[in-house]
């Protein structure tokens, strides 16, 4: 059964970062509350801008050429509530000017950093979601959504985070006495990241799940690793015991290989 195929697993946690040997970083979500402060400073910043935009439309334009002065206001409009939003999310990486006031960032799925794309695709769905309809979509999504996602960042794959909240490293997996032995002489393969970010946030959440889904979460997950590793574990090895041995032999041989080349770099840098 050890080389029966399974079905893809996908992900790691929707609320971590993976780093270097699947360490989960949590970064939490920002709570709808922080959102909505944000929000409103963004809004009232974007409405200064447009009334001080149509103010030099009146001046340069207003009873001179009614296109040109109709051309300024649809101008004006687009530079506050989009051009102005994107920019300052582009250049900061994800804060707006509510997200320096109230210590958030706004980061993509995979909690990396935003770019143009993401800011430019939250800024238009913001200019319908928030301006035009007064925000109530933006708030009925974020109160719904676990990530307190608006519908622009659903679009745009981004969430925003509390930037000041620190980050917890999470403890890796212990290596099972038992499977030791085994997982000393084991060859194991690349396994993809998705597949070893999934297989660390199992293990770490493990006594979250019903005995029912731990079980089978522990063997879909085995099955999926299954390929990467040979030889094929002891007969009757538990689950979990497997997958906690092949994350923590592949952590310690990266340690290993990381050490030896600290000390040949230093060998020769000498």
């Amino acid at each position: 059964m050890w080389g029966r195929g399974g079905s893809a697993t996908v992900g790691v946690g929707r609320d971590d970062l993976v780093s270097g040997e699947a360490v989960a970083l949590e970064l939490p979500a920002a709570s709808v509350g922080l959102r909505i402060l944000s929000g409103l400073i963004d809004v009232i910043v974007g409405m200064l801008v447009l009334v001080l935009l149509i103010y030099l439309s009146f001046k340069l334009a207003a009873g001179v050429d009614d296109a040109l002065f109709a051309a300024c206001l649809t101008m004006s409009t687009v530079l506050a509530w989009c051009a102005l939003p994107t920019t300052v999310e582009t250049l900061t990486q994800g804060k707006t000017l509510g997200h320096l006031a109230t210590g958030m960032r706004t980061v993509r799925d995979d909690a990396g950093p935003i770019g143009f794309r993401h800011a430019l695709t939250r800024a238009l769905i913001g200019t319908v979601e928030i301006y035009t309809f007064f925000g109530v979509p933006a708030l009925i999504s974020a109160a719904v959504n676990r990530k307190n996602k608006r519908i622009g960042d659903m679009i745009a794959g981004t969430y925003v985070v509390r930037d000041r909240h620190s980050i917890r490293i999470v403890e890796p997996p212990a290596m099972p006495a038992a499977l030791r032995e085994w997982a000393r002489v084991t060859d194991i393969g690349s396994i993809p990241d998705p597949v070893a970010g999934t297989i660390r946030k199992f293990l770490i959440h493990r006594e979250q799940y019903t005995p029912q889904a731990r079980v089978a979460m522990a063997e879909r997950l085995t099955y999926t690793v299954a390929p990467f590793v040979a030889p094929a574990p002891p007969p009757g090895a538990p689950f979990e015991d497997v997958l906690a041995a092949i994350m923590a032999e592949r952590r310690n041989r990266d340690t290993d290989r990381i050490s030896r080349e600290d000390r040949l770099r230093e060998r020769l840098l000498r």
